[in-house]
């Protein structure tokens, strides 16, 4: 290998400008392989590891732990062993971080957007501008900041919404009805909205029972699904977690709810949990939690098995799983049978598509390519 390659501060999500360099994972001399964790990162949402984009060795490291340095700054550097010195001196002395690809003035404009729609005043984000469209689905409790590690990465290959569904985020917290089927309605007033007549959808927990019930309800508008620790392919489901969450009110009560979400707790920083606790204090949203809990999770079961219905519609289905998922089961994973891939990641909880983004991005692109 005679390329030299940047390690540069990632940028993660729509509104990070920053990141706290907490620590190097691989040594100067390291051996590293496409997807190895190099370092990790605290922004003012979380706290996770920046996997390597190439391969190589990591002949500098240029960010000090302790350190904050703005995007795209140099961190280390890759390259091949026979890559003299002086030419990694020489790539460090110029760098510039590059221009942005979205352009200065797309960079300066507004992060989020909202739109009004029959479900109420929803909030979303637009990344990309491909021929292809991706419309990712959240979870109970969740918002769009819950894609931050992967709306960009999309973005690459299709025209990217993300939303907050009613109830969350910033979304009205009106819910007409707390059923699938009704916040599937909800997705699509939303696609109607934005001028989507059809899309691949992408649904996280909740928001893949959701997603299910659009395929099921409008095969016609949904090119194909992907489902990350979906709801909707079994009974089972962490039901103290849920109703834990919807009764938090405190940082106390809430922090040990979030960090079941994640393989590795310590993921869960004291931003994430003031985040999440200044929306649950929100008017309306513990009533919409509440509502939702009750008619979708009761006596802490799923109501819903919506495997069957789906396989009928021949929607073309990826799954997606964090092995060590506490809120529901990683064997529902194997639920769609030969008709789907499925995927399951070591090392990875409910949160999947944050703690192993790199390995999640590209399974999404090669779906939604396929």
């Amino acid at each position: 290998m005679s390329v030299i390659e940047a390690i540069v501060m990632p940028k993660w999500g729509l509104s990070m400008s920053e990141g706290k360099l907490t620590g190097w994972l691989k040594p100067v001399g390291a051996k590293v392989a496409v997807g190895d964790e190099l370092f990790e990162v605290e922004t003012d949402k979380i706290v996770n590891v920046a996997e390597s984009g190439s391969a190589g060795v990591l002949r500098r490291i240029v960010g000090e732990s302790g350190e904050i340095y703005p995007v795209k700054a140099l961190i280390g550097v890759i390259a091949g062993d026979e890559v003299p010195d002086a030419d990694i001196d020489a790539f460090v002395a110029g760098y510039a971080a590059p221009a942005s690809e979205d352009g200065d003035a797309e960079e300066a404009g507004p992060r989020y957007e909202f739109v009004d729609t029959p479900a109420g005043r929803l909030r979303y984000a637009k990344r990309g501008s491909g021929e292809k469209t991706v419309v990712l689905v959240h979870g109970f409790g969740g918002d769009l900041d819950n894609w931050l590690f992967n709306i960009d990465a999309l973005a690459g290959a299709a025209t990217v919404y993300a939303l907050d569904l009613p109830g969350h985020g910033q979304s009205d917290k009106r819910i007409g009805e707390s059923s699938l089927a009704w916040l599937a309605a909800a997705v699509f007033a939303f696609m109607d909205a934005v001028g989507v007549e059809a899309a691949h959808l992408v649904g996280h927990s909740m928001g893949g029972a959701i997603a299910m019930r659009a395929a099921i309800d409008q095969p016609a508008r949904v090119k194909s699904l992907a489902l990350i620790g979906s709801a909707g392919l079994g009974a089972e489901i962490n039901s103290a977690y849920l109703d834990g969450f919807a009764a938090a009110g405190s940082r106390r009560e809430l922090k040990p709810l979030l960090e079941q979400l994640f393989d590795d707790p310590s993921l869960v920083n004291r931003q994430l949990v003031d985040d999440v606790l200044k929306y649950k204090r929100i008017d309306g949203v513990e009533s919409a939690l509440r509502g939702l809990a009750v008619s979708l999770f009761p006596d802490g079961r799923q109501t819903s098995a919506l495997a069957d219905a789906l396989k009928a519609t021949g929607a073309p289905a990826l799954v997606i799983w964090g092995e060590t998922d506490r809120i529901i089961p990683a064997a529902h994973a194997s639920a769609l049978g030969a008709g789907a891939k499925a995927e399951v990641l070591a090392r990875a909880g409910h949160m999947v598509q944050m703690e192993k983004a790199a390995r999640v991005n590209e399974l999404l692109l090669a779906h939604i390519e396929a």
